[in-house]
C-alpha cells in the first residue's frame, strides 16, 4: 500500500510537473499507508497494491485542489492525504474484500455491491461524526479564546509570537 502510493504521486508528480520531488514521494508514502490502514486485514496483497496506486494518484488530485483551487492552507496535507485516503480505502474494502480478487472474502450472502453500500453508510456516518464533533470543539475552544491570531502576529510570524523560535531564516 505505502509503496505502490509512493510508485504512483511520483509518476502523477511527474507527469505533472516534469520531475518528482522527495516530500511527493514521502506523501505518497503516507497516502498509501492511510488508504490501506481501513482495509488491512481484509484484502490480498493486489488489492493492497491497487488500493495504493489509487491512493498514490486521487490524493495528489486532492492536494492540488485543497491547496490551488480552494486556497487552504493545510501544510501536513492532512485533509487531502489522511481524509480523503481513508475515505477511498474505506471504500475500496468493500470491492476487494471479495475472495476472488484475493481478500478475505464478503459475508455469507452478500455482493460487492451490498458491501459498498455498508461502506458507504460507514463513510456517511464518519463524516457527519467528525464535522458535528469538530463544529462542537471549535465553538467550545472558541469560548476560551479567540481561534484566529491578530493580522501583526500573523505578519510577524507565529513561530516568533507563540514559541519565541524563528521557524525560518527570510
Amino acid at each position: 500500500g505505502s509503496a505502490s502510493g509512493a510508485i504512483a504521486w511520483a509518476l502523477t508528480e511527474w507527469m505533472r510537473h516534469g520531475k518528482p520531488s522527495v516530500l511527493g514521494i514521502v506523501t505518497g508514502m503516507v497516502a498509501g499507508l492511510g488508504t490501506i490502514t481501513p482495509a488491512s486485514g481484509f484484502v490480498g496483497p493486489m488489492g493492497a497494491i491497487a488500493i495504493g496506486l489509487t491512493a498514490g494518484v486521487v490524493c495528489f488530485y486532492a492536494t492540488q485542489l485543497v491547496k490551488q483551487r480552494f486556497k487552504i492552507d493545510d501544510s501536513l496535507d492532512v485533509f487531502p492525504v489522511h481524509g480523503v485516503g481513508g475515505l477511498i480505502g474505506t471504500f475500496l474494502t468493500g470491492i476487494f474484500v471479495a475472495s476472488g480478487l484475493g481478500g478475505m472474502g464478503l459475508p455469507e450472502g452478500q455482493t460487492i455491491a451490498g458491501q459498498l453500500v455498508v461502506q458507504l453508510i460507514g463513510i456517511v456516518a464518519t463524516l457527519v461524526y467528525c464535522g458535528v464533533l469538530t463544529y462542537v470543539l471549535l465553538k467550545v475552544s472558541g469560548i476560551a479564546g479567540s481561534l484566529r491570531m491578530g493580522v501583526e502576529e500573523e505578519t510577524e510570524g507565529l513561530d516568533i509570537v507563540l514559541h519565541d523560535e524563528r521557524g525560518y531564516d527570510l
